[in-house]
């Protein structure tokens, strides 16, 4: 009887031993995993606070870039020049005076897309004042969209080139806001500058330049719509050797096959002649 007491004894012990060594087994196999998920985790959160690092230096360094660039837009806007009583620039503080501003008119009728191609193959700044019933297509608007993207200003110059002051006040300010809007759908911009047909400015369209923010602009002097000049050689002759030329000249060109033709002679025979040729952008307005 006790031998049976103590083999029932040594069972038990036995028994409390392997259920012991089971559950140890259970319990490393079910820590060993939780370790490898700890380990996991904290490396993805290294992962991650290193994506968002990474993220905050490339923002930093792109709004650096941004703001770099807006300065530098800034400091082309600054103007230079501003318009005369009789239209002429007029250099502030110590701009160079020997300037010439290319402006041509009734675009994008046939020409001013090549007279564009041209001008910028020269360098030469300039404004396109732009009719609304040149721009009834979508590939009239598209040559405005082109001309606009190669970096020249898009001027206001009426609807229909009716004069202003045979219009009523509604017909007028038709003729004058539709180009605006239109101009704007387009380019994202509305014009920065009006020139009346034929120069007839009317307190209407003075008043809607005031709303508009935009300057009114006439012509020093301009030839192209003279028959005596309707030649390439010689309205090339006449734009460069003009008696009204000199230090701030507003030169009036239009969309037309023989000013298109002498375009290049006319840069050029100005340039020869130490005119540098006026960005638009430095001509003091109500926006800068």
């Amino acid at each position: 009887m006790k031998k049976l007491l103590i083999l029932l004894a040594l069972a038990a012990v036995l028994t409390a031993c392997g259920t012991q060594s089971s559950l140890n087994q259970s319990t490393d196999e079910k820590d060993k995993p939780q370790v490898e998920t700890n380990d996991k985790r904290e490396q993805d959160e290294l992962q991650q606070e290193e994506t968002e690092e990474d993220n905050r230096t490339e923002n930093s360094q792109e709004k650096g870039v941004d703001e770099e660039t807006q300065s530098e837009k800034e400091e082309e806007q600054v103007p230079k020049y501003e318009l005369s009583e009789i239209y002429s620039l007029v250099p502030i503080d110590d701009a160079n005076p020997k300037v010439a501003l290319l402006t041509i008119d009734d675009a994008p009728d046939k020409y001013a897309l090549e007279m564009a191609k041209t001008l910028k193959e020269l360098n030469a700044p300039a404004i396109f004042f732009v009719n609304g019933h040149f721009m009834t297509t979508p590939e009239q608007e598209a040559i405005v969209k082109e001309i606009y993207n190669m970096g020249f200003e898009i001027g206001n110059h009426t609807y229909s080139h009716s004069d202003l002051t045979t219009l009523t006040p509604e017909e007028q300010k038709e003729e004058i806001l539709s180009v605006n809007d239109q101009v704007e759908e387009i380019t994202g911009e509305r014009p920065t500058f009006f020139r009346a047909p034929f120069g007839q400015n009317t307190d209407i369209s003075k008043e809607i330049a005031k709303d508009e923010k935009m300057v009114l602009m006439n012509w020093t002097y301009g030839y192209d719509w003279n028959e005596q000049y309707m030649t390439k050689e010689a309205i090339a002759d006449i734009m460069v050797n003009a008696p009204e030329l000199g230090n701030g000249a507003n030169l009036l060109m239009h969309d037309r096959e023989w000013t298109n033709a002498a375009l290049g002679d006319i840069v050029k025979g100005l340039r020869d002649k130490g005119y540098e040729t006026l960005n638009p952008d430095l001509i003091k307005t109500p926006r800068n």
